[in-house]
């Protein structure tokens, strides 16, 4: 392995930001099956059939997985309804880098800068989960740092954290990337053998809980 390899990834043990990959309950699911399911099950959107992707920055898995996604979710239909949710897991680094992925959601810059944020943490070693770090490296990218700097502390950012870290509480999520669909199942790569399967098997339950 060459040193650059090992010091990028002793820089992110060091955040914590190593993570087991894919939906850390599989070990409970029947050998063979390609989802888990929840219990109990957790509310989701009215009239919704609602995706989940729980992930974090220093995941590379989740890094590759997010241009399939990026391309999978335009085929989504109308009664489907996708979004991202950030895992804390209780360690600084992460909770700081939730923190950054709703502050850019709150000041309408999470899809210009969302994909490059993997990059930031797991090449350049960037301190963004750090709120003068965020605010720079914003700035860096075209983007308003001022902004992120101030929704950084904001009521709404705080409570959309809150309730991310509950979330995935909820859901048992303890290892990531991990697909969630309908408040009912969960799959992951690690089931399926590959993101794109992982994403063919969401297809599959989404169309599962259209029949009822």
């Amino acid at each position: 392995m060459k040193k650059e390899s090992i010091d990028r990834r002793r820089f992110l043990q060091a955040l914590g930001l190593f993570a087991l990959a894919g939906v850390g309950s599989a070990a409970r699911a029947q050998e063979g099956k390609t989802f888990v399911e929840l219990s109990p099950a957790q509310p989701t959107l009215a009239g919704k059939i609602e995706v989940i992707e729980f992930f974090h920055y220093g995941c590379p898995h989740c890094r590759h997985l997010d241009p399939l996604v990026e391309g999978w979710k335009k085929t989504l239909g109308g009664d489907v309804a996708f979004h991202r949710s950030p895992v804390i897991w209780g360690q600084g680094a992460l909770a700081g880098l939730a923190r950054l992925y709703f502050s850019l959601e709150a000041t309408g810059q999470l899809e210009a800068l969302h994909p490059k944020i993997f990059a930031a943490v797991q090449d350049e070693r960037r301190l963004v989960y750090d709120r003068d770090g965020a605010r720079a490296w914003v700035q860096e990218n075209g983007g308003d740092g001022k902004a992120v700097y101030d929704a950084w502390t904001s009521f709404g950012v705080e409570t959309r954290v809150k309730e991310s870290d509950a979330r995935a509480r909820a859901y048992k999520i303890d290892g990531v990337p991990t697909l969630a669909v309908g408040g009912r199942y969960l799959t992951s790569a690690s089931l399926t053998g590959s993101h794109e399967a992982a994403l063919k098997e969401v297809d599959r339950l989404i169309a599962q809980l259209r029949r009822g």
